[in-house]
């Protein structure tokens, strides 16, 4: 009989760190069988925006309704119950998801990431363990300027013009509210090495390891 799969959701507010918790807890656990799902690549395509009337200087990426919320609820009950899924791909650069899926297979653990993965009781009550990673928000911002621009194609200006107008406002909003609900708390992300310890050592011992 196949063991439970483990729902592990890591939440923080943009450029807060939570890929780099993820990526150090996946170093420390000893069971290759984990998977990582990024609440990003749930955003709806820039059509959706446009049926809708909303241009794409217009869309407010940090409010929850930007977000496909009832299929990724969809995809983790059924990664729950040991089914596959067709996990859209997000295109950060172009505002689509990508024509090609990419198929999820369910696992000891399945590592959920997001900035309002905790701010919807449907998609919250299926998380096994909730940790928030709790950064400055100045230390946020200058880590998002760096992402957005290196990778994303994005100007100094319009990183700050979206931060001012959207993504700060929307973070006090839904994002800092929903650290309540956290079983776990990660101040300064990746670097607390006690924190980390910690949530593997927990991690380990719900899987068996």
């Amino acid at each position: 009989m196949r063991k439970k799969c483990l729902i592990v959701g890591i939440c923080g507010g943009s450029a807060s760190g939570k890929t780099t918790v993820t990526q150090k807890i996946i170093e420390k656990i000893d069971n290759q069988n984990i998977e990582v799902i990024k609440f990003d690549d749930y955003y709806y395509d820039i059509s959706f925006f446009k049926k809708m009337g909303i241009e794409k200087n217009k869309i407010n990426f940090d409010h929850p309704n930007s977000l496909e919320i009832p299929l990724f609820v969809k995809h983790i009950q059924m990664l729950k119950k040991g089914l596959p899924i067709e996990k859209p791909v997000y295109n950060f650069s172009t505002y689509k998801r990508n024509k090609k899926k990419l198929k999820i297979y369910s696992k000891d653990i399945i590592i959920v990431e997001g900035i309002l993965i905790f701010s919807e009781k449907k998609l919250r009550d299926l998380i096994d363990v909730k940790i928030y990673v709790d950064t400055d928000s100045d230390e946020r911002l200058l880590r998002r300027i760096k992402r957005d621009v290196l990778s994303r194609g994005r100007s100094i200006e319009s990183v700050i013009e979206q931060y001012n107008s959207t993504v700060k406002p929307m973070h006090l909003e839904f994002v800092e509210p929903t650290k309540r609900w956290a079983d776990v708390i990660v101040p300064n992300g990746g670097e607390n090495k006690i924190a980390i310890e910690m949530i593997v050592a927990r991690l380990q011992k719900l899987i068996g390891n």
